[in-house]
């Protein structure tokens, strides 16, 4: 069996996670123009990194989190894809960008004073994946 094949899930929940990702990325800049656009009519200066603007904080919060957790992730699901088994990875990496693809819609297009309780539900997910494959590796390397 080929490479490719054998690996085809972990292949496409890694593309899958790249496509997401850059989604985000799409978003803050739709974000940003807009807002930019908003604040120009109004008289007022968007100031991208110094603001306080609700949206793009949120938008930025949603990038952010996709960036933060990408190296552990791919990282694990590959290890967990070549020493543990291929078919295994590919399910908790699928459930891995559930989690990210629920967190924008658990946090909400606004970030208000404070982090909607909500937003656990995603975080927590993702944890717990990350967790299991990290459990995953380590007893495939301990009982080697």
């Amino acid at each position: 069996m080929s490479a490719t094949r054998t690996y085809v899930g972990p292949l496409v929940v890694t593309v899958a996670y790249v496509v997401v990702y850059y989604a985000m990325i799409v978003n803050q800049l739709l974000v940003r123009t807009r807002l930019r656009r908003e604040y120009r009519a109004r008289g007022e200066s968007f100031d991208r990194y110094f603001g306080a603007d609700r949206e793009m904080l949120a938008a930025d919060r949603w990038a952010g989190n996709m960036l933060e957790h990408m190296p552990p992730f791919l990282v694990l699901l590959w290890l967990n894809a070549i020493f543990v088994g291929p078919r295994d990875a590919t399910w908790a990496g699928a459930a891995y960008v559930s989690s990210r693809l629920i967190y924008p819609f658990v946090m909400g297009r606004r970030l208000g004073k404070g982090i909607p309780s909500r937003i656990l539900f995603a975080t927590v997910l993702g944890y717990l994946v990350l967790a299991y494959l990290l459990v995953r590796v380590v007893v495939a390397v301990a009982t080697a």
